[in-house]
């Protein structure tokens, strides 16, 4: 994918030196991960022994060790991450969300509408965010709450090794999925589907209807997508099956029976790898977001 000789976007807010995770001395605490781990540190309070671990807890943590580690589910560790590899990656998503602004731009005035960018949270190992606490285990995802996208860098990582699905163009059509919600924030569909979770018939009712959500945002990636090598040419060979092959690797089916070893569809939140596939390569071929219509 070419995309070095473009503008970064100035919507990132770089948390990853900020973020609970391993690493050289640290700073205190955020708010949100006193608040969090106020439960747990409470009936510490109550014995000396429980003073004793929270010293040791806090002379591990000033060294640079992450305790928080133990009952956050772990992180990514610094000690692990290649600075000059994790800036780089930095620049690439920071550049891809430019591009999104300036696909999205273009469609929202088109329709005599404002497009309003979202802020991009960049984080390892967790973070706070307007929806609750974020951890690298959530994977990337959107808050209407605050209208920012949360990333854990290490996601891009465990893309390539776990689902054997990397490539720069799958990590943009990920970046590219979250946004799409972000568009559905901004057209109202969020809080419509909302209000019709409330009047479902059970999980599986709410469940058929946020798939359908996702499904539209897998089709305004491919959108975005139409428009990224139309107005920037950065595509190149094996793109578009790169961003296939991550739709595929994370569908609910293909999930489901890599983790359990059989598919229960009622459960499905996403979409089977071969909606993924087919709503992308929908809104790709169109690039008309009235072509996503999941009857939502």
């Amino acid at each position: 994918m070419r995309w070095e000789d473009r503008d970064e976007s100035r919507n990132v807010e770089d948390r990853r030196n900020s973020s609970s995770l391993g690493g050289e001395g640290r700073g205190m605490p955020s708010m949100g991960t006193i608040m969090f781990l106020w439960p747990i540190v409470k009936p510490l309070l109550r014995t000396k022994f429980g003073w004793a671990i929270i010293g040791i807890g806090a002379l591990a943590y000033f060294s640079g060790f992450n305790p928080l580690s133990l009952v956050m589910g772990g992180g990514t560790s610094t000690t692990h991450i290649n600075k000059a590899a994790d800036e780089k990656e930095k620049r690439f998503i920071s550049t891809i969300l430019g591009d999104t602004e300036k696909v999205w731009g273009k469609i929202f005035k088109e329709h005599g509408a404002t497009y309003k960018e979202p802020t991009l949270v960049l984080y390892r190992g967790s973070t706070t965010s307007g929806c609750g606490h974020a951890s690298a285990q959530m994977g990337p995802f959107y808050c209407p709450s605050d209208q920012k996208v949360y990333l854990d860098l290490g996601f891009f990582d465990e893309l390539k090794r776990k689902y054997q699905a990397g490539g720069d163009f799958a990590e943009a059509y990920v970046l590219a999925h979250e946004i799409g919600h972000h568009v559905q924030n901004m057209e109202g569909t969020l809080s419509k589907v909302q209000r019709m979770k409330q009047q479902a018939r059970g999980q599986a009712g709410q469940n058929q209807l946020q798939v359908r959500v996702e499904l539209q945002a897998d089709c305004y990636a491919g959108v975005w997508a139409h428009y990224e090598d139309k107005l920037f040419g950065s595509l190149e060979k094996g793109d578009i099956e790169e961003a296939l092959n991550a739709a595929s690797a994370i569908g609910d089916d293909t999930l489901q029976k890599k983790a359990q070893g059989y598919v229960v569809p009622d459960a499905f939140t996403h979409g089977s790898s071969a909606q993924r596939v087919e709503w992308f390569k929908r809104g790709m071929q169109s690039g008309d977001i009235a072509s996503c219509d999941t009857g939502i």
